[in-house]
């Protein structure tokens, strides 16, 4: 079973798709990749980057779904309005499974990761082409201009995406002293449904690509045929036990254990 991940490359392998094809082989399922930008960074942050030309990006797109059938596709950084455009393009007139998209603006160390092009490419045509879109507290926050600050906070950003043509949101709550995220799926009615997923934090300094490795984790377990409910949970599981297994790599913010298995 083939998972497509769709991102930068980190050099360093804690975040982008080096760590997506790492994270999918832990689901032991097989990871094929469209790299977007190359990275300049390493566990002590992102010095620059420069984005692959978005023409390369839709062939290799194209060859790659040609060949094979992917049972679920992860997107995250895409760095420049017209990389974004080409993606969104890419699944109007190529509609894929399972789309994950997670939403990267700005990498952990606060470089900025998406022009303000590709951020309103990702609001007005990447939200509705995803099946669930998977923003830390700060994207959904620069997303909605809504300041999720709590639960209540949280389901408000969350409506305003799903305003946005999101069909279903996950909003890692990371970044919040009790690390809670919550799932809003939109329901055949109109209805919007949400589930709590509360969770403990786990004290390490090798934090690097969390974000990432939810956002495939989730791509697997729903392309594994869990529902979307039960994908979550076992992809936050996932990180949570990747962080408590992890060990120090660099002189920076490590990264977590993706080949963690339980």
């Amino acid at each position: 079973m083939v998972v497509l991940a769709i991102g930068g490359f980190d050099p360093s392998s804690g975040a982008g798709v080096t760590a997506d094809l790492k994270t999918i082989a832990a689901h032991h399922l097989y990871g094929v990749a469209c790299v977007t930008a190359l990275t300049v960074q390493s566990t002590q942050g992102v010095r620059r980057f420069e984005t692959v030309g978005p023409r390369l990006v839709r062939e290799t797109l194209e060859a790659l779904v040609e060949d094979t059938k992917p049972a679920a596709v992860k997107i995250g950084m895409l760095g420049t309005g017209s990389v974004a455009a080409e993606v969104a393009e890419f699944l109007r007139t190529s509609p894929q499974e399972n789309v994950v998209l997670d939403p990267v603006l700005e990498s952990s160390s606060g470089a900025t990761l998406l022009d303000d092009s590709g951020v309103q490419v990702l609001r007005t045509d990447l939200l509705g082409l995803a099946d669930i879109v998977t923003p830390n507290v700060p994207e959904a926050s620069k997303l909605t201009g809504v300041d999720a600050r709590d639960l209540e906070s949280m389901k408000a950003a969350c409506r305003s995406l799903i305003d946005s043509g999101a069909r279903n949101v996950v909003l890692k709550g990371g970044h919040l002293p009790e690390p809670t995220d919550l799932l809003a799926e939109r329901q055949d009615n109109g209805e919007i449904a949400f589930r709590v997923y509360p969770g403990k934090r786990v004290e390490t300094g090798n934090t690097h690509g969390t974000g990432c490795a939810f956002s495939t984790a989730l791509a697997c377990n729903l392309a594994l045929g869990k529902s979307l409910g039960d994908a979550v949970l076992a992809a936050k599981n996932y990180v949570a036990g990747a962080l408590r297994t992890s060990y120090a790599i660099g002189k920076g913010v490590g990264p977590i254990n993706h080949f963690f298995s339980d």
